[in-house]
């Protein structure tokens, strides 16, 4: 699933080569990605309007569009949002297609159409996506000072994994960066929230933003598994600095001692380092 790091090289890719053009068609295929409003809704927000620009609050890609209102894009397991020449085969999964003026096309896929795409009106945000104002702060959008990480572990016993992926507390780490985030923090993922001391907040938060950076630098992770590539469909790399996510069994390349383990946490499957994470 597109994490913060992929959803924000997306975002940029948005920023650099659509914001300022007009759309002038829109086409909508299997409904089920519109099924916040309807196909005619979107087709109606979208045709003849000007992308003004690409802004991200988590994992949601907002597009504010000269009507006033906005376009919300979630990739979910398998979206997908390219930029491409109109005369290309229109490829299986593409469910939602605008046309700019001058023939190029933004096209969303989705093999698993758990993706979404809608036009809202900004004033009705609460109403239309009610968890885009439950988000907690974003790590990289917004400004996220230690304090305000300290505040966050230190109001509950939770253990660190799942609050790290509770997008309520935090804003878009999902289960590759907070696996790798707690490894450079030295931090067991089964660690209760409100015992880490000072010094083990300053490494929590400095690794939040060192490895989201970085990840961001990288073009985010792009696994065997997944279907995720930027506007242009290329890939990232920043898996191949993974440290623990999915290396189960492997030797640790940051102690060269520890064998990555795989366990359990908060239902999600957990990667660490019992000798750096202890």
């Amino acid at each position: 699933m597109p994490e913060l790091p992929e959803v924000e090289t997306v975002r940029r890719g948005l920023a650099s080569r659509v914001a300022g053009r007009t759309v002038d068609s829109v086409w909508v295929g299997r409904e089920r990605v519109v099924r916040r409003t309807s196909r005619e809704e979107l087709i109606a927000g979208l045709t003849g309007v000007k992308i003004e620009g690409a802004d991200r609050r988590g994992k949601y890609l907002l597009l504010p569009l000269d009507s006033g209102e906005q376009v919300m894009i979630h990739l979910r397991m398998s979206g997908q949002v390219l930029l491409v020449d109109g005369e290309e085969p229109i490829a299986d999964h593409t469910h939602v297609v605008a046309t700019f003026t001058g023939g190029d096309q933004l096209r969303f896929i989705d093999p698993r159409t758990f993706g979404e795409v809608v036009v809202f009106d900004p004033e009705r945000v609460g109403e239309v996506l009610p968890e885009l104002v439950r988000l907690g702060p974003d790590p990289i959008a917004e400004d996220f000072p230690r304090a305000v990480l300290r505040e966050i572990v230190m109001g509950t016993s939770r253990a660190l994994k799942p609050l790290l992926l509770d997008q309520h507390r935090i804003a878009g780490i999902g289960n590759i960066y907070a696996d790798e985030i707690l490894h450079a923090a030295r931090l067991r993922p089964d660690r209760a929230a409100d015992s880490l001391d000072s010094r083990a907040v300053t490494r929590l938060h400095r690794s939040i933003l060192d490895i989201l950076t970085r990840a961001v630098e990288a073009g985010g992770s792009t696994l065997p598994d997944t279907q995720y590539v930027d506007l242009l469909g290329e890939g990232g790399w920043f898996q191949f600095e993974h440290r623990v996510y999915g290396r189960t069994g492997e030797r640790c390349t940051t102690c060269g001692r520890g064998w990555i383990r795989r366990i359990t946490s908060g239902g999600r499957s957990t990667h660490f380092c019992p000798v750096c994470q202890h």
